[in-house]
């Protein structure tokens, strides 16, 4: 038996610390290696790295959200190390009080206990209109 968090504890501390809003923590979670892509921004972002990944963390940090994670649904695939997770942001602009929706489907690998490769298609045009 494996003594590292499965894929799916994984997601879980990464959706929880997104949404709780407990961002610092959020890089631990990835190897130092770790490679995000998010093909739906405009243009497409690749992030590489732990450090890039806490800048990233960082900038999330300073914007005026909540947000809640529902309606999750985790598929474990054939390999297992992959799962696919289908859920939504649910939250507001704590500035303008604008909520907002946003769909999103994510592919982890986890190895070890780490997130190793990510592919996050989110609609990152909800998260700007909730912004403006």
């Amino acid at each position: 038996m494996s003594e590292f968090a499965s894929p799916r504890a994984v997601l879980l501390r990464l959706l929880d610390g997104v949404t709780a809003g407990r961002h610092e923590g959020l890089p631990r979670l990835y190897a130092e290696d770790a490679v995000v892509v998010h093909p739906l921004a405009e243009p497409a972002a690749r992030i590489e790295g732990r450090a890039a990944l806490r800048e990233h963390y960082a900038r999330l940090e300073r914007l005026p959200l909540e947000m809640t994670t529902r309606n999750l649904v985790v598929h474990q695939t054939a390999d297992p190390e992959v799962i696919v997770a289908e859920f939504e942001y649910a939250g507001r602009n704590t500035e303008t009080g604008r909520g907002f929706v946003v769909p999103n489907v994510f592919v982890l690998r986890v190895r070890d206990g780490r997130i190793v490769e990510s592919r996050d298609y989110t609609q990152h045009r909800a998260f700007e209109e909730a912004m403006a």
